[in-house]
């Protein structure tokens, strides 16, 4: 006899959401479409969509493809476990982490934040971590992940002095974060300070195959190409989505100072907002246009959407060096976090603690760009 009573409750809270989610829809595209123009909006928006399909998402997709092919030849021959091997000296140093966690941080760099999740989840290579230690590779292989990419991209773009300086800025990121994240755990659970995954064997983990050069060499290509197809599509969702609405909020109308319903125009508003505290943006990250907000917010969801927007600074020319070197670091850093540390933990069986991996990561990707920015400008001195 409750069940009417209950079902009734249950569609009382559906339908409060529903009002809810319409009226603020309502009211963000209304305020657009009032400002714009609904026909111009609408325009606006499908032409934007296009042109980042069309001049940036197959951009990227090349980008991804050859860089995939390259790296998959880099793990065959063995250059990725020579890297390897010169960067243990540091991982227990600044990171507090086994030699062994430079191979997950490597794999991040070449490809995305969950590969460092399936490393972790390979017993021969979770066993040389403490249970904390490896709850926070979450943090530490999501500061590098799509690194390589994002390097490429901005080198693409003019700027590869800038990405390199922009790389060093995410790896003291990486640093804030990770250490962070593992104070938190340790006080969250101070039992998992001494629980050792147990022994291992670091040559069982091995990405040789077994088969003759020239056919090593065409898979490795192949496939590694076949993986940069298949990142390239699963940015196309957050380039198309994530970069439309965040153009239509950050660029201006056109020079005429009409809408017409092109692409790339809008209202304006991530930019208002920004100069309210632009002294605090140009003073941490160097930047003296409130636009370029856009490209860190936009990172929080996914750092190929953000590159997303690179092009389209550079063509108005408000973006130089220390811009693109604070963008490579807090791209890198943040790459997505928000949209992949729940899964990523989940996987660990440690979602409890996906405000703290978010919180550390946060504060890592804002040191990113803190250290970028002052790196630059020491490098600038010295160039």
């Amino acid at each position: 006899m409750f069940k009417p009573l209950s079902s009734l409750k249950f569609l009382t809270r559906r339908s409060i959401e529903a009002v809810v989610f319409l009226a603020i829809f309502f009211a963000i595209f209304g305020l657009v479409g009032h400002k714009m123009g609904m026909a111009n909006m609408m325009n606006t928006i499908m032409s934007t969509a296009f042109r980042l399909l069309t001049d940036t998402v197959f951009y990227i997709m090349g980008i991804t493809v050859l860089t995939g092919a390259l790296s998959k030849l880099l793990i065959e021959f063995g250059v990725i476990r020579l890297l390897e091997v010169l960067l243990k000296p540091f991982m227990r140093p600044f990171y507090n982490l086994p030699g062994v966690a430079a191979l997950g941080g490597l794999l991040t760099f070449l490809s995305d934040n969950p590969a460092i999740i399936a490393m972790a989840q390979d017993r021969n290579f979770s066993r040389y971590f403490k249970k904390y230690q490896l709850i926070s590779l979450t943090n530490f292989g999501t500061a590098f992940g799509m690194g390589f990419i994002v390097i490429i991209f901005m080198a693409g773009q003019g700027f590869g002095v800038a990405a390199v300086v922009g790389l060093f800025g995410s790896f003291v990121g990486s640093v804030v974060s990770t250490r962070l994240m593992q104070r938190s755990i340790l006080k969250q659970h101070p039992e998992l300070a001494n629980e050792v995954e147990g022994e291992g064997d670091e040559q069982k983990i091995s990405f040789r195959s077994e088969q003759g050069l020239f056919l090593r060499i065409l898979n490795s290509l192949l496939d590694g190409g076949k993986s940069g197809v298949e990142l390239g599509l699963a940015i196309i969702p957050g380039v198309l989505v994530i970069s439309t609405f965040v153009m239509l909020i950050t660029f201006g109308p056109s020079a005429s100072g009409e809408y017409t319903g092109a692409a790339y125009e809008g209202i304006a508003l991530l930019p208002l907002l920004a100069s309210k505290a632009s002294i605090v943006f140009e003073w941490l990250f160097g930047f003296h246009n409130p636009e370029l907000v856009a490209f860190p917010i936009t990172a929080l969801g996914a750092v190929g959407a953000a590159l997303g927007l690179v092009p389209r600074f550079v063509s108005e020319g408000i973006v130089d060096g220390n811009a693109i070197a604070v963008f490579t670091a807090m791209g890198m850093c943040w790459s997505g976090y928000l949209s992949t540390h729940t899964a990523m933990l989940d996987s660990l069986g440690y979602r409890s603690l996906t405000s703290k991996a978010i919180g550390a990561h946060t504060v890592g990707g804002l040191s990113a760009g803190i250290a970028a920015h002052f790196m630059f400008a020491l490098v600038s001195l010295v160039i």
